[in-house]
């Protein structure tokens, strides 16, 4: 049997460890990959591997693909948070945000693509948000981010079509065990201004009353089967909070 190889971004923590962990117990390869890279988070294996890679730095995309060899997916999970008021969110802010959470899945699947329309096969997932299925507030900027790379990934998977190329979407919903917000670093102080303190204080207060919420393993499951989901579907919502938004859009 031909074993399959998938290339995971952002396998440190979160969304993105949970999935490496979940693609190599179904018997895939993976390539695990991370700015810093750190192999004791991972099953000791010949089928997995570490490799650095950041993707706002398009060296180290060359690099990484260079060492991974032929890919069968490609999984766009690495991303960072941010939390505040629009009105007082620098623009280089903003701009830092887009670098990854935008341009870095747009670089990656394009780093990716020569190789899967030659052979003719193969899937992209793009792991985006809840956010992008009804308005939060204090996250602007993170969900613009996310809903550039809804359309974009609508459009690609048209574009790809007939090369036999999957484009995919997962959407995980609030995760509270993740580390949004310790990702966010401090890009995020300051983002909270006196004038809006009162009206952030009720949305903290509601984040910590969730009615349903986001497990990693939800999400891990949501990209094992949009990776090898055969037919048209687009969205794969993942985690109970994320589906009962998607059936109330």
């Amino acid at each position: 049997m031909n074993m399959k190889t998938v290339l995971i971004t952002g396998c440190s923590s979160g969304y993105g460890l949970e999935t490496a962990r979940h693609f190599h117990a179904q018997g895939w390869n993976v390539i695990a990959t991370m700015r810093t890279p750190r192999e004791d988070l991972l099953p000791r294996s010949d089928r997995m591997r570490v490799i650095p890679l950041d993707v706002t730095r398009p060296e180290t995309i060359t690099a990484a693909l260079d060492a991974s060899g032929p890919l069968d997916a490609l999984v766009n999970n690495a991303g960072i948070g941010l939390l505040g008021a629009f009105e007082v969110t620098p623009m280089r802010t903003v701009r830092e945000v887009f670098e990854t959470n935008t341009f870095g899945v747009m670089a990656m699947t394009q780093a990716v693509l020569p190789q899967l329309r030659a052979r003719k096969s193969g899937v992209i997932v793009n792991v985006t948000s809840s956010a992008t299925l009804a308005p939060m507030p204090l996250v602007a900027v993170y969900t613009a981010s996310k809903m550039a790379i809804e359309g974009f990934t609508a459009s690609l998977a048209f574009e790809l079509e007939a090369f036999n190329v999957r484009v995919k979407l997962v959407e995980p919903g609030y995760g509270p065990t993740t580390a949004f917000t310790n990702n966010g670093g401090a890009r995020m102080d300051g983002l909270i201004p006196e004038a809006y303190a009162p009206f952030a204080e009720r949305i903290f207060a509601s984040f910590g009353q969730p009615a349903a919420v986001t497990r990693e393993t939800d999400v891990a499951e949501g990209v094992w089967r949009a990776v090898n989901d055969p037919t048209g579907k687009l969205r794969f919502p993942a985690g109970p909070d994320a589906e009962a938004l998607a059936r109330s859009a």
